[in-house]
């Protein structure tokens, strides 16, 4: 088989290019696993290379999977693992080199590898050993203070030389303890993978020097994404031909917040002089509008390499920018859209995805969806209502709702934490079965327990106090909203889901979308009820559906349809690009790049002109990437009323007999008006009690 046929001239000379270091930036879409597969199998026919000479790294396992299934077909060669034995994810690679090299690290051969529970457990040990209680210092966060620090090279040692506050010194501490236990366990966490190779390589130079001597080429992928550690790696094992060959690019770098440093490839040619750089600017996969809308986009970044994507597709159809009166407006008109291409046989289901910047941003569109009958599917992360936090609180509704909900008390008994023990919540719930109580009645009551200890009465007794005080605000019908807003106030909620962790920020703001999709009824049961039938709503099995996801877990998909949402500042960019810098703002710019360049044939683009977050309705501008685009006239017009008269036209007067329509419940009849709550009585049977304020009722 003609190793170069159908490639084009620039994958071609890629290759070809076998000797030295070769830079590859690779634009999107612009068939780089090709290229890289088509290099490895001329290394092995063309250049007699033989494969275990070759060090592959890719980021995934699917990836590696994927080229080794190539490669055997390229080259009739069986399809197995020993063909190719050093392709593989850095951390795979690793694991193999230290299973042979590590005990020079006194590490055994047979050691095992510790998840992030594992490793949260053994914190937990480490802060038990010091007498830190978990209650001054998260677990998750020195878990995460911990795997920063590892990443970037840094010691116990290290740590504690640069630590200047309390919680830094504390975690230079359980750092230095737990590294102690770890080696005790004969373990490795996924961190230890990379620096233990760091410093076998560094440390023993014999078995770097046997490394560089067996490996004549190495190729990394997506080279724009790697680490200090792996950073460090790579240096370590070039020799002194340079037989290097990187693929990336440093427009789709957007992993910043996880250690990666897209200046890895920006300096590449200054750690391996004689570089031969080699752009693919081919683009196989966009329209010609998509890329030049993107490349708008990116282009005013300033640290970038340079390159101009081209398609021999055609122009086909602009990206659309649409604006809507908020966020609900916009998830009905999406999901419409989509219903309305697929009911005429335009696409089909699976050909849509949705992203958005943030997971609490899927709520209004999955209730849109469900509104419509649009099957979906959450991928890279779980559906907004069995998220862990929102079902924390929805748990505490219920419990509130209905007192006598035992499922809802297992849940928030100890969240947060409170001290109670599982004999402790055994015997409780055996003494209030007996009693005649329902939980919150003998909760309150539970000093009357003789099974328990004083220590289980005094804590069972605080939480009934508590949620008696939240009982009596459902039975004076306080709004769900507020239910909320004073229930996580109440429990100290927010400040227990700031752990430290990069996800603490998304909690939260899932927090803030739910109290902001409640501002929508007026009473708990109506609330809750939706939440239910949401919930028990199967996961999307069919695989003709909607794909919902966050633009950084869309990275390397495709899709002939791509809406993305939120294109407002503050959303997208994101708020903390206001205190960050010019660096931030940078990375989210190739966000919205990355973004873009998953459309294969249709890009849209949405913007809301006011928005609920934290239950509270803000006013956004349009994001500035729209401007960058050169569509800033396109997105203004919505904004040249003001924000009093647009907010005064949201709340229209309604009687008793008015027929109106709701995006999420469908058409229906007023039959009852108390201030800013109505009732109204739907044509599909169900009679729903909603806030006139964020309803959105359109009189008919």
């Amino acid at each position: 088989m003609d190793i170069l046929e159908g490639l084009n001239d620039a994958q071609k000379t890629a290759v070809q290019t076998t000797t030295g270091p070769v830079l590859l930036l690779a634009g999107a879409g612009s068939g780089k696993t090709k290229t890289l597969t088509h290099r490895i199998a001329h290394l092995i026919a063309s250049q007699h290379i033989w494969p275990n000479e070759i060090l592959a790294v890719t980021f995934t396992n699917k990836a590696a999977r994927e080229m080794r299934t190539r490669l055997s077909t390229l080259l009739g060669q069986p399809d197995t693992r020993s063909f190719m034995p050093w392709m593989g994810t850095f951390h795979g690679i690793c694991v193999k080199l230290l299973r042979i090299h590590g005990h020079h690290l006194d590490i055994a051969s047979n050691f095992v590898i510790y998840d992030e529970d594992d490793r949260q457990s053994l914190i937990k040990q480490a802060m038990k050993t010091l007498a830190i209680a978990d209650k001054q210092i998260k677990p998750r966060a020195v878990s995460s203070a911990i795997s920063n620090a590892k990443n970037e090279l840094q010691s116990p040692s290290d740590m504690a030389a640069n630590a200047s506050y309390p919680f830094e010194k504390s975690v230079a501490k359980i750092y230095a303890t737990y590294e102690t236990l770890r080696r005790q366990a004969g373990a490795l966490d996924f961190d230890d993978l990379l620096i233990e190779t760091v410093r076998l390589l560094r440390e023993h130079p014999e078995v770097r020097d046997q490394l560089r001597s067996q490996f004549r080429h190495i190729l990394i992928d997506e080279y724009q994404d790697t680490n200090a550690a792996q950073y460090a790696i790579v240096k370590s094992l070039v020799n002194d031909e340079h037989n290097i060959c990187v693929v990336g690019d440093d427009w789709q770098s957007i992993y910043s917040w996880r250690g990666a440093d897209f200046r890895n490839i920006l300096r590449f040619e200054q750690d391996f002089p004689g570089t031969v750089v080699i752009k693919l600017e081919q683009n196989y996969r966009s329209t010609g509008a998509i890329l030049e809308a993107a490349h708008n986009v990116i282009t005013k970044n300033v640290e970038r390499t340079d390159k101009q994507l081209w398609t021999a597709a055609g122009t086909g159809a602009p990206v659309q920018i649409q604006a809507a009166r908020d966020e609900a407006e916009e998830a009905f008109n999406i999901a419409s859209r989509i219903a309305t291409q697929v009911q005429m046989a335009a696409r089909r289901y699976r050909d849509v995805a949705v992203l958005y910047r943030m997971n609490s941003q899927s709520a209004p569109l999955e209730r849109a969806m469900m509104q419509l009958r649009v099957p979906y599917q959450i991928v890279g992360g779980v559906r907004f209502y069995d998220r862990r936090e929102v079902k924390d609180i929805i748990a505490y509704l219920r419990l509130l709702y209905q007192p006598a909900d035992r499922i809802s008390f297992t849940r928030i008994v100890n969240v947060p934490t409170r001290g109670i023990g599982a004999t402790s919540l055994e015997r409780f719930l055996i003494w209030q079965a007996n009693s005649g109580m329902d939980i919150i009645e003998a909760l309150v009551n539970a000093d009357q327990a003789s099974s328990l200890t004083p220590r289980a009465k005094k804590a069972l007794v605080a939480l009934g106090e508590l949620l008696r005080t939240l009982q009596l605000a459902v039975t004076r019908d306080t709004p769900p909203a507020e239910l909320i807003e004073q229930l996580v106030a109440s429990i100290g909620y927010e400040a227990y889901l700031r752990d430290g962790t990069p996800q603490a920020e998304d909690r939260i703001e899932n927090l803030g979308a739910l109290v902001s999709d409640a501002r929508t009824f007026a009473a708990l049961p109506d609330f809750l009820e939706e939440v239910a039938l949401m919930s028990s709503v199967d996961s999307a099995t069919d695989h003709d559906s909607v794909t919902l996801m966050t633009i950084h877990a869309a990275k390397g998909l495709e899709f002939p349809v791509v809406f993305m949402v939120g294109m407002e500042e503050g959303i997208f960019p994101h708020s903390r690009v206001y205190q960050a810098g010019p660096s931030e703002l940078e990375e989210e710019r190739r966000l919205c790049y990355v973004g873009m360049t998953r459309a294969r044939q249709e890009l849209h683009m949405s913007f809301a002109a006011c928005r609920l977050q934290f239950g509270q309705r803000e006013y956004n501008s349009p994001s500035r990437f729209l401007a960058d685009m050169g569509y800033e006239a396109a997105a203004m017009p919505v904004f040249e009323q003001s924000h009093d008269d647009f907010y005064a036209d949201m709340i229209p007067d309604f009687d008793i007999g008015d027929r109106v329509r709701s995006a999420q419940f469908g058409t229906g009849e007023i039959v009852d008006v108390d201030g800013l709550a109505v009732s109204v009585s739907f044509d599909s049977g169900t009679i729903k009690k909603l806030n006139i304020e964020f309803a959105h009722l359109e009189k008919l």
